[in-house]
C-alpha cells in the first residue's frame, strides 16, 4: 500500500488527553486517581444556557447555519467584545468554528504557506505546535525562562524572525503557566510584529480568569495597526462551562474574516445550530456566573500554591489568571522515588499517576522539560487530598 500523508503521519498525540485518558482508564476500573489533568472547569454549564438550548430544540432550530455563524451569535460576541475589551467589531469580521483549537487551526491555514514560519514561545499549549505543522509550516520556539515569569521579550522575539516568519502565536493569558502579560510588555511586541510585518494570533481564551484585581489586555487594543494584523481567538467553553457544546470564534479584518469562513465552507461547514442558540444566551445573559466561577479559581489558586510552594523540593510561581500552575521539578531530577528512576517530567508524571495516584501533564510536550502541569480545575476536596498525595509522594 501507498504511504499515509507525511504531514499527518508526523503529528503526535496530545500529552494532555494521553495522560487524562490513562487517569480515566484507571478510575474506570475502580482506582482512586484524582485528576489535574484536563484543562475544562468542573462546573456545571449555567441553567439559563441549557435553557436556551432546550428552546432551541423545542423549536427546531437544528438545520444549517452560515457556514462561519449567525448572524445573532456574531452580533452577541461583538457586544461582549466592545463590553469586556472596549473593542470595536463589525459581524462580518467574526467567524465562528467548532470550538478554540478549531479556530487557531483555521487562523493558521488563512495565513501560512507550506516552509512559512511560526514563532511560539514556550511554555506553550501542546497542540500549538503540532497545528503549526499540520498547516505545513514550521514551528520556531522562542523559549521563555521562569525567571521572567515564562513570558518572552521584544527582543527574543525581533531575533527570531526571518524573511519566512508570517506569524506569532501568543496565549494570554497562557496554559501552561497562567502568566499574563503587562500592557508595556505586550505593547512592546506588538511594536515588533507591526515594524516587521507578521500577524499575531492572540488566543485570549482565558481573558475573563483573572486574580488579584487584575485585567488582561487584547492586543488589539494596542492600536489600528496592530488590530489589522490581529487574529484573536476567543469561545465560551471556560467562562461559561462549555467545553462540550464545541463554540470558539475569532475576530480579525474582514478580509481575514472572509478567507477563513470560505475554509470553513469546504471543510466542516458550520458548527451546531444548538450550540450556536447556547451561545447566544451565555454572550448576552447574567455575567455573574463567570465571576462565580472566577472567584472560586483564585481560592484554589491560593490554596495550591501555598501548599506546592510549601513543599520540600518543589515549587512553582503564582499564575495571574487561567486555572494552570507549572510547577518546578529540577530538583527531583536524578531521585529515584518509590522505585522509579526520575530523569524526565514525563518520569515523574508516570510515577506520581502509578504510586500517588495523582493526575498531572508532564511539561515535556509544551517545551518545559523541567516542570509539571496542574490544573485547578478540580473541586477543593480533590486539591486537598491531592496536595497531600504529593507531599507523600515526595518522601517516598
Amino acid at each position: 500500500m501507498k504511504e499515509l500523508a507525511q504531514i499527518a503521519s508526523a503529528i503526535q498525540p496530545s500529552s494532555t488527553m494521553a495522560m487524562d485518558a490513562l487517569a480515566k482508564k484507571m478510575k474506570a476500573e475502580g482506582v482512586d486517581v484524582i485528576g489535574f489533568g484536563a484543562g475544562e472547569p468542573d462546573h456545571d454549564t449555567p441553567d439559563h444556557i441549557k435553557a436556551a438550548a432546550q428552546r432551541a430544540i423545542a423549536e427546531n432550530v437544528t438545520r444549517y447555519t452560515p457556514a462561519s455563524g449567525t448572524l445573532a451569535l456574531k452580533e452577541a460576541i461583538c457586544r461582549r467584545m466592545e463590553e469586556d475589551c472596549g473593542l470595536d467589531y463589525a459581524p462580518g469580521q467574526v467567524v465562528v468554528t467548532s470550538g478554540a483549537k478549531h479556530c487557531v487551526y483555521i487562523a493558521l491555514r488563512a495565513l501560512v504557506d507550506p516552509g512559512d514560519e511560526v514563532i511560539l514561545p514556550a511554555p506553550f499549549w501542546v497542540s500549538y505546535l503540532e497545528l503549526i505543522r499540520m498547516a505545513g509550516a514550521r514551528p520556531v520556539v522562542v523559549a521563555a525562562q521562569e525567571s521572567t515569569q515564562f513570558k518572552i521579550t521584544a527582543e527574543q522575539l525581533a531575533a527570531a524572525i526571518t524573511p519566512r516568519t508570517k506569524a506569532l502565536i501568543l496565549n494570554d493569558p497562557c496554559n501552561p503557566t497562567g502568566m499574563v502579560y503587562g500592557r508595556e510588555e505586550l505593547a512592546a511586541i506588538a511594536r515588533v510584529c507591526v515594524e516587521r510585518d507578521i500577524y499575531i494570533i492572540s488566543d485570549e481564551i482565558y481573558c475573563n480568569l483573572m486574580y488579584d484585581g487584575a485585567r488582561s489586555t487584547s492586543v488589539a487594543a494596542l492600536g489600528e495597526d496592530v488590530k489589522a494584523r490581529a487574529i484573536l481567538i476567543n469561545g465560551v467553553s471556560k467562562s461559561y462551562a462549555m467545553t462540550g457544546w464545541r463554540i470558539g470564534y475569532l475576530l480579525s479584518s474582514e478580509r481575514i474574516a472572509g478567507v477563513m469562513a470560505n475554509y470553513l465552507s469546504h471543510s466542516t461547514g458550520s458548527p451546531s445550530s444548538i450550540s450556536q442558540a447556547a451561545s447566544v444566551a451565555a454572550l448576552t445573559g447574567p455575567q455573574d456566573c463567570v465571576e462565580e466561577m472566577r472567584r472560586t479559581f483564585e481560592e484554589r489558586r491560593d490554596y495550591i500554591v501555598g501548599r506546592v510552594n510549601a513543599m520540600d523540593g518543589v515549587s512553582c510561581l503564582k499564575p495571574q489568571g487561567a486555572f494552570y500552575i507549572m510547577m518546578n521539578i529540577e530538583k527531583q531530577l536524578g531521585r529515584t522515588i518509590c522505585g522509579e528512576a526520575i530523569g524526565s517530567s514525563d518520569d515523574f508524571s508516570r510515577a506520581l499517576l502509578k504510586h500517588g495516584l495523582v493526575a498531572t501533564v508532564p511539561g515535556s510536550g509544551m517545551g518545559a522539560p523541567g516542570f509539571v502541569r496542574w490544573s485547578y480545575a478540580v473541586g477543593m476536596d480533590d486539591i486537598r487530598r491531592g496536595m497531600d498525595r504529593l507531599e507523600a509522594f515526595l518522601k517516598g
